[in-house]
């Protein structure tokens, strides 16, 4: 087999083909991106549904979060995250309490 019937055969594999999964860095089909866009959109009416019938002083009900998707973080990178960025705005906090108000900067 030459290289460049090599090169035909794997270009040419169907997108279901571990080859192809691989290369996408995820398994999912088209299907379930469509099957994921139609569960967001159904708790979105849902969400609208209740908000429209609603009793009149009874609070909203907030929209739901999508539907995780490959390349979205995981719950645990997003707490991961989030705890960085509260260190970073803490410590940066810190910073200007120390030069805006040296008496009252921490110790440590």
């Amino acid at each position: 087999m030459t290289l460049r019937r090599l090169r035909v055969l794997v270009e040419h594999l169907p997108p279901t083909s571990a080859t192809a999964r691989a290369a996408a860095g995820h398994h999912w089909q088209h299907g379930d991106w469509m099957l994921a866009d139609l569960v967001d959109l159904m708790a979105r009416h849902f969400t609208a549904f209740l908000n429209a019938n609603r009793a009149e002083k009874a609070s909203p009900v907030p929209y739901p979060d999508a539907v995780w998707r490959p390349g979205d973080p995981t719950p645990e990178q997003k707490a991961k995250a989030d705890r960085k960025r509260h260190r970073a705005a803490r410590t940066a906090y810190q910073e200007i309490v120390a030069q805006a108000t040296p008496q009252y900067a921490e110790k440590g």
